[in-house]
């Protein structure tokens, strides 16, 4: 009976030993919490991370828009109605060379914005090859490598955007076909020159709305702006 009384723990330890299996199971319970919320941050970590970057491509297609939105209105239009253009450029119907470069231009530029990139890229090609030197013949040859762009055929857009920068050195849309080139290349897969692309529209540039494009895309890239 001693010998029992001797083995059997006290009541102070029964309360050390509860109270060690309480904290030790309020720890635990502690611990899996951490461990719960702290997955649940990272989740909404990057479903932001992700709605940044949604946000960040919206911005510079809405940008991209204004952009041929001013240009479009600031083109002198008709007042009186225009004749129905065919395919070629010409008026339907008729065989003679055109002789109204804003009209055709016009037209061009309204199947542009219709989405009918085939149609505007040969009207304005039938536009430069009439009128190569008018006032807005950069116009119409950036718009025919905003054409390719849009159809995902880069490569030709590419070679588009380098006609204008060969052949209008001057012209204000050498920002634009820049930027686009730039995009281009980081959509073919060419990092490097897509970079380099974009750091020099930010360098040559800087007060441009294209600079402000390029440096955007550029910190999505990890890469701090020149």
């Amino acid at each position: 009976m001693l010998q029992a009384q001797m083995q059997a723990p006290s009541k102070s330890e029964v309360e050390n030993l509860g109270s060690k299996i309480t904290q030790q199971r309020d720890s635990l319970i502690k611990s899996e919490a951490d461990k719960a919320l702290s997955g649940q941050i990272e989740q909404l970590e990057s479903k932001l991370e992700d709605t940044n970057f949604r946000l960040a491509n919206l911005s510079q297609q809405i940008a991209a828009t204004n952009q041929e939105l001013k240009a479009f209105r600031n083109l002198p239009r008709f007042t009186q109605p225009l004749m129905p253009v065919a395919p070629s450029g010409l008026p339907a119907g008729s065989g003679a060379t055109p002789t109204d470069p804003q009209a055709l231009y016009n037209n061009a530029y309204d199947d542009y914005v219709r989405g009918s990139y085939n149609l505007a890229t040969q009207q304005f090609r039938a536009y430069l090859k009439s009128f190569p030197d008018t006032e807005f013949s950069d116009n119409a040859a950036y718009w025919i490598g905003e054409s390719y762009y849009r159809q995902s055929q880069f490569r030709q857009a590419i070679t588009e955007f380098d006609h204008v920068l060969d052949r209008y050195p001057g012209s204000d849309k050498v920002p634009s076909a820049l930027l686009k080139k730039g995009y281009a290349y980081l959509e073919q897969g060419d990092q490097s020159k897509g970079m380099a692309q974009l750091q020099y529209v930010v360098r040559e540039y800087p007060s441009s709305d294209e600079a402000r494009l390029a440096a955007q895309r550029l910190r999505e890239l990890g890469i701090d702006a020149p």
